[in-house]
């Protein structure tokens, strides 16, 4: 009879082994969504030293874009790509994915983020949120400014980006990127190990209830 010890490793095995497999089977597939038809509506490029402070900024910028009263179309489609992109981008979770040019979720955080960046912006625009964007663009300015961080850039500084087309993360990069790997790792092992204290726990009360 195997040692119980062993069930959680096993677990965390094979939850990791089978989110390579994913990662294997999605090594073909382009970062972008295929078939992306640019019919959207234009979202301009983000530097990477903007995204260091933007990220920072972001979650106040989309609660103050969700409660604004004068929107239009435009404005709504590039806040719900914004949001949209985050989901894809593992809502920024991922160790180095706005600060590490080579992490596989990079180019889809320039992407949330160069959406949050127009959003901010728009607001200008707006007589009722125009002095709060106001206030945040020149928290941003004033960051950029002690951190030092206007020169930096990286091989997407230049990458504009379309509401059509929905950039996702380079899952193929995952296992050449130590620290997104032993993240999601860490999550599949976590993951195992929950539900191994879980079916360890609930089994006496399906024996009890006999």
């Amino acid at each position: 009879m195997k040692s119980s010890r062993t069930t959680p490793l096993l677990s965390a095995a094979f939850i990791t082994a089978a989110f390579l497999c994913v990662v294997a089977g999605s090594a073909s597939a382009h970062s972008r969504s295929d078939g992306g038809s640019h019919a959207g509506l234009n979202i301009p490029e983000i530097s990477h030293g903007e995204m260091a402070i933007m990220s920072d900024y972001r979650s106040g910028i989309i609660d103050l874009a969700s409660r604004a009263v004068d929107t239009n179309e435009p404005f709504r489609r590039v806040l719900n790509y914004a949001e949209i992109q985050y989901s894809y981008c593992l809502w920024g979770r991922m160790p180095g994915s706005v600060t590490d040019e080579q992490s596989p979720f990079n180019e889809c955080a320039h992407a949330y983020l160069a959406a949050a960046k127009a959003v901010l912006l728009s607001m200008r625009e707006m007589p009722r949120e125009r002095a709060a964007a106001d206030e945040i663009i020149s928290a941003v300015d004033a960051d950029m400014v002690r951190r030092g961080l206007a020169l930096i850039t990286c091989r997407f500084s230049g990458e504009a980006f379309n509401t059509a087309d929905i950039v996702k993360p380079r899952w193929s990069g995952i296992p050449f990127h130590a620290a997104s790997m032993a993240s999601l790792t860490g999550l599949a092992s976590l993951f195992g190990f929950s539900v191994f204290a879980l079916r360890r726990f609930s089994r006496p009360k399906a024996q009890s209830s006999e």
